[in-house]
């Protein structure tokens, strides 16, 4: 038996089958891989009687769900009002320009996990942007840029900056 299905199976044994515990399956899902990975939404869909677009709209629908890995840090940037007035979309646009992610996306090389929200609660410094949890006060674009390729191990950085 596929490990995959031994999960599901160890699921709907654990919660007898209900379709009512959806949402505590997936949870449990994203527990074990981190993220909820396709095949085991399909699994889960197959098992339980459920189509699939439900299952993707439960997932989809509620943001502590991911669809994709996570990164190995976490970059969120404050998109609130102090700081959209101090400049945080410029900040936002070099972001997605330089590491082709979009918010809400992890960068292809797995390093990240980008997300802009609402307001982190920092407006004295704004603009804000934190990583894995830090706050970095009065970021520009450029300096996003730095803190941000700073995460690259020493010999990717210096190659991202000849591909520069």
């Amino acid at each position: 038996m596929a490990e995959e299905t031994r999960l599901i199976e160890q699921l709907i044994d654990r919660y007898e089958g209900d379709v009512g515990m959806l949402i505590p399956m997936m949870q449990d899902i994203q527990a074990e891989h981190g993220y909820l990975p396709a095949s085991d939404l399909r699994s889960l869909s197959k098992r339980l009687e459920v189509p699939l677009s439900r299952i993707y709209a439960v997932a989809t629908f509620y943001t502590s769900f991911r669809l994709a890995p996570k990164g190995a840090h976490d970059v969120t940037l404050c998109m609130g009002t102090v700081c959209y007035l101090k400049g945080s979309p410029d900040i936002l646009e070099a972001i997605c320009r330089e590491f082709q992610v979009e918010p809400g996306g992890t960068t292809t090389d797995r390093l990240f996990s980008f997300q802009a929200v609402n307001c982190v609660g920092a407006c004295a410094v704004a603009p804000v942007m934190l990583v894995d949890g830090k706050y970095y006060e009065s970021v520009t674009p450029a300096s996003a840029l730095e803190i941000l390729n700073g995460l690259y191990p020493d010999e990717d950085a210096s190659e991202k900056e000849d591909e520069a």
